[in-house]
């Protein structure tokens, strides 16, 4: 199979528990199951994830930088949205 007929996939490794996925490469594959194995090989060589995602390109759907304004605006009616817009209880430390 050459490189042309392969999807892209994404790869995501979360390193610890609690922690978010990061980005860390593509890679070309022929399924999910083989993105998977590819990406164990490639990033997980030391042991440095507790849980790998990979997802394709294509399927990816993203904002583009020339729009948020656009996409963000829409959320300044919104206070409630925002943690500025509620008080604390006094018996709340923490926060």
């Amino acid at each position: 199979m050459n490189q042309e007929q392969l999807a892209v996939y994404e790869v995501f490794i979360r390193s610890n528990r609690g922690l978010d996925h990061k980005h860390v490469g593509s890679l070309h594959a022929e399924s999910p199951e083989h993105a998977l194995m590819y990406a164990r090989d490639c990033y997980l060589r030391r042991s440095e994830g507790v849980s790998v995602w990979v997802v394709k390109s294509t399927d990816i759907t993203a904002s583009q930088e020339d729009d948020i304004p656009n996409f963000i605006d829409p959320m300044d009616d919104k206070p409630y949205r925002h943690a500025t817009h509620y008080v604390l209880p006094e018996n709340v430390t923490n926060m």
